[in-house]
């Protein structure tokens, strides 16, 4: 099943998907752009991995001072920097260089605690589209990156749907994508993971308590390029969903 949050009348709802856009769950039929789309589900921690693709580590390989290592490279987020289905993403003026990041995202619907690989799935409520926006000029070394690069207000961009972990038989066999303005100039597969789900997940739970909502995001393929003010970029996981940002200036912001 797919579900949704959406906002619409001055409520927040449980929504579904629809021929004709989304069903909210009083049994209301309403075009997709008539709803404000926000996460799919209710977020926890918001746990990010950096380098997770062998061929995204060789792309930023002049930027970062990229050697062997024995672990994932992990690093935490607001729940201030999600925001929901077309939404807009600000590019500060000063960035030279910023750049989306198609991932596929792991949520978590059980309590797990030194969970084993062979039992890691399982604690897996279900899967969404992720696009985490970085920041190129702020990124030093293996140690970044840092908060401006990745936790910044309304960088993250999550959903449309929720797909329940049952209705993906394999969440490492699933094609990725983006397109900017319609073309294609990222393509990738969950396959190609340096560190799988599994893994992910038994490295986690041993030293911290994975609760139900939260949310792992895992990696990115090669491709990444530069986006600007008026892009609409579209991240796509085949199964799970196709996730629609535009990217907007500062001034929008009263900067």
């Amino acid at each position: 099943m797919k579900r949704a949050r959406v906002a619409y009348g001055g409520a927040v709802h449980s929504a579904f998907a629809h021929a004709d856009g989304v069903r909210l769950a009083d049994g209301r039929v309403l075009p997709e752009q008539a709803v404000v789309w926000l996460p799919p589900f209710e977020p926890g921690s918001i746990i990010a991995l950096g380098l997770n693709y062998t061929d995204h580590v060789k792309e930023l390989s002049k930027e970062l001072s990229v050697g062997a290592h024995d672990e994932p490279l992990a690093f935490l987020k607001s729940p201030g920097a999600l925001i929901g289905h077309r939404g807009q993403t600000r590019r500060p003026a000063d960035a030279t260089f910023m750049h989306y990041e198609c991932e596929l995202a792991v949520v978590i619907g059980r309590s797990a605690k030194n969970v084993g690989r062979a039992d890691a799935l399982g604690c897996v409520a279900g899967y969404t589209v992720a696009n985490d926006y970085a920041i190129r000029d702020y990124l030093e070394n293996w140690y970044r990156p840092n908060l401006r690069v990745k936790n910044r207000d309304g960088c993250t961009v999550l959903g449309p749907w929720l797909v329940d972990a049952a209705d993906v038989p394999d969440p490492h066999d699933l094609a990725l994508r983006t397109l900017v303005n319609g073309s294609v100039t990222q393509q990738g597969h969950t396959s190609h993971m340096i560190t799988d789900i599994p893994a992910l997940i038994e490295y986690l739970s041993g030293f911290m308590t994975l609760a139900p909502g939260d949310v792992i995001l895992t990696g990115t393929p090669d491709g990444v390029v530069d986006v600007k003010v008026g892009d609409e970029v579209v991240t796509e996981i085949d199964g799970i969903g196709r996730l629609v940002n535009t990217i907007v200036g500062d001034e929008l912001f009263g900067r």
